[in-house]
């Protein structure tokens, strides 16, 4: 394992572990728990202005609502199963069946769709203990679900704004290339050729009108649908799947999701799937061995570490950490009993950006010095200091 490994990068920057006897679990620790609300919060912001509702559905569902998806088919051998007499319940690997749950609670009209539904959803999967990687390739996860519910001619504008909306991320993650596929119909399938055909069709002609072109991966869609798979490449050029887009007329019609369509009789909607980071795992794990572990400043578990020189320091060091902390900044105190020196290099070495040092003359002056990585240095006002640092809190 080199030292750009998440699995080696995890443990050094204290983020997050895994044990022997939870294996593909992973135990969050504050500072890799602050990373991952920063990327909930970010994209969550992201969808609500983009039209989505956001929702929580259960992770435990009979086995009734998996066999009605064809899930329980395709996936049972894979799923974590819970005996409870007559009842047999699973832990969900997906949420599209429980988004048709919700969609199917009252009767919708033409006028609603597109119906945009987004969830954070925990989900369980009972991979092989070989196929098992760090975080990247887990038994629980966290997947940025979302689903669309619309009619045929919204298809190209909604594939069409989710292509958009998933590029601006991931630049501001720091990707401005990624590779995208069109996986076309498995052998093993839900529906028939014409249906498949158009989806394929539409999906392919979709990706080319937002200026990309797609390679194609016969056979690799999912049963109930193609879809576009987008895959970023790190610094080193390597290639990690991450989102995808896909088209289903299967799942509605099996699950009973139909709309009054503008002559007044029942239609049954399209569903289109898709999500940004997939897993935010193994998102945070790619942005780790992209970026050498150091992170962007926004993205940062600890944005700026405040110092005092000696502990005569420590009451204006703790007003600077508030000051930032106000200002939504991620500060932590470094005012141990090391020498400065030594606290320098412990920030280093936790890849915090930005320290602010406090001696006599900044806490006379009310100022602090803002020490880069770098070792550049800045003896500012605090107020200017905060400006500063809030300011980088900007994506990009």
């Amino acid at each position: 394992m080199d030292d750009l490994d998440h699995r080696h990068l995890g443990v050094k920057l204290k983020l997050w572990h895994v044990q022997d006897d939870a294996p593909g679990m992973v135990f969050w620790h504050p500072r890799g728990h602050a990373i991952y609300r920063v990327l909930e919060d970010y994209l969550r912001r992201r969808m609500r202005g983009a039209g989505y509702a956001e929702v929580r559905t259960p992770q435990l569902l009979p086995q009734a609502l998996w066999s009605r998806s064809g899930h329980w088919d395709k996936f049972g051998d894979n799923m974590f199963r819970v005996d409870d007499g007559d009842l047999v319940m699973a832990l969900k690997p997906m949420s599209c069946p429980c988004h048709v749950q919700i969609f199917n609670r009252r009767l919708r009209s033409w006028r609603e769709l597109p119906i945009r539904y987004a969830e954070f959803g925990a989900c369980h999967r009972n991979e092989p203990s070989g196929s098992l990687h760090g975080i990247m390739r887990t038994r629980a996860f966290e997947q940025d679900d979302a689903h669309v519910f619309c009619r045929e001619q919204d298809v190209a504008g909604e594939v069409a704004g989710f292509i958009a909306l998933l590029d601006e991320v991931y630049r501001d993650l720091g990707f401005s290339e990624y590779d995208v596929a069109l996986a076309t119909r498995p052998a093993v399938r839900a529906g028939d050729d014409a249906a498949w055909d158009r989806a394929e069709m539409q999906l392919g002609d979709a990706a080319r009108q937002c200026g990309l072109a797609p390679q194609i991966n016969p056979g690799e869609g999912a049963f109930y649908g193609p879809k576009l798979e987008f895959a970023l490449r790190d610094r080193l050029g390597r290639s990690w799947q991450c989102g995808t887009v896909q088209l289903d007329s299967v799942l509605p019609e099996r699950l009973g999701a139909s709309y009054v369509a503008a002559d007044g009789s029942r239609a049954i909607p399209l569903m289109i799937h898709h999500a940004i980071f997939g897993s935010l795992g193994r998102m945070i794990a790619i942005l780790l061995e992209h970026h050498g572990g150091v992170l962007p400043f926004w993205l940062s578990p600890d944005q700026v570490a405040v110092a005092p020189i000696s502990q005569d320091h420590a009451g204006y060091a703790a007003d600077v950490v508030a000051a930032f902390e106000n200002a939504g900044l991620r500060a932590i105190a470094y005012d141990g009993a090391d020498t400065l020196s030594r606290r320098i290099v412990e920030a280093r070495d936790m890849a915090v950006p930005v320290m602010a040092i406090i001696g006599a003359r900044e806490m006379k002056n009310g100022r602090v010095t803002l020490r880069e990585r770098d070792g550049a240095q800045a003896d500012v006002p605090l107020a200017e200091a905060v400006a500063r640092l809030k300011e980088r809190t900007r994506h990009g």
